[in-house]
């Protein structure tokens, strides 16, 4: 079990007693077991009890971080001992099926797309604020994928929802704001990063297509958004009003985000393709401050200073 996992699912219970969704649990049975019907024959049949030793052993075969986080919550909200959950009973057959069990149940689990997870999430003021922007907001109006969290080579598209949601989630990490303010401040802040790189409005103007810029450019990737959120955070925490920050975001227009620019290898390329890794996201952030005349944090620093020993 993967005990990191826990405490976001132990707050989503906590937070959420009354409307949380946690789908059935899967569990073997070493023991004892046999079904007693309501009635012997028809529907009755079907309908009925479980009746298990007591000395039974019980093997979680799929939901044990649920089952671990339920716990956890009980003890922050007793109240929650009245609540069920489905779990579906097997007859445990040995540590062969068991495993087989675990290995069927999860071959086929897919994780649905994070831009998704965004987009039907309504219990994330930030992913409201995020797909408030991406329909309303003039930048992002008409060139956001909303559903899948990568982008077909033909797509029309210049973004994800879900990069525009960790940038800009970066950008508003740790402020002291309102819902409206977070709002505001967001679309501020990507218009003025708009009026820097020329390349989104040619595409919004139809003189350049969205395919030739993802292609030869590296601004619309999630490593650059988000590098562009994560250095916009430094500036907004020292002044919300944008006219404190929007002078020094015009540095930005000196900035080359072509792929042809050897400075970008090594930082947001790696042999030539988009790395999103953590290393490289401080990179392609140390890129940008140094554009912007921002001090790097000390770990900035440890990683800006491998990476011109050429050990990154």
């Amino acid at each position: 079990m993967n005990k990191g996992r826990l405490p976001a699912l132990t707050r989503y219970l906590v937070d959420n007693p009354t409307d949380y969704v946690f789908s059935a649990l899967t569990a073997s049975v070493d023991g004892d077991m046999r079904f007693e019907g309501i009635a012997d024959s028809g529907v009755g049949m079907r309908a009925g009890q479980i009746v298990i030793s007591m000395a039974a052993r019980f093997l979680i075969n799929d939901g044990q971080h649920r089952r671990a986080a339920i716990e956890q919550a009980l003890k922050e909200n007793p109240d929650l001992g009245e609540e069920t959950i489905a779990v579906v009973f097997f007859h445990d057959a040995g540590l062969a099926r068991c495993q087989q069990m675990f290995a069927d149940l999860n071959r086929h689990a897919v994780r649905p797309p994070r831009s998704i997870g965004v987009l039907y999430d309504h219990r994330d003021d930030l992913a409201t604020t995020v797909r408030l922007l991406a329909m309303r907001a003039p930048v992002f109006k008409g060139f956001v994928e909303m559903e899948s969290s990568t982008l077909s080579q033909r797509s029309r598209k210049l973004f994800t929802l879900s990069s525009v949601y960790y940038a800009t989630q970066s950008l508003l990490q740790g402020l002291e704001i309102t819902k409206d303010q977070s709002r505001e401040l967001a679309e501020a802040y990507w218009a003025a990063v708009d009026a820097v790189i020329p390349e989104w409005k040619l595409v919004r103007r139809r003189e350049l297509s969205a395919q030739d810029v993802r292609r030869d450019y590296l601004h619309t990737h999630g490593i650059a958004l988000h590098a562009l959120g994560r250095v916009g955070n430094s500036l907004l925490r020292k002044s919300l009003a944008p006219r404190s920050w929007t002078p020094a975001l015009k540095r930005l227009s000196s900035v080359d985000w072509s792929r042809a620019n050897t400075d970008w290898e090594g930082r947001a390329l790696v042999g030539g393709r988009v790395s999103k890794s953590h290393q490289n996201l401080t990179l392609t952030v140390n890129y940008l401050r140094q554009h912007l005349k921002l001090e790097l944090s000390a770990e900035e620093q440890r990683a800006e200073d491998a990476y011109l020993r050429g050990e990154s």
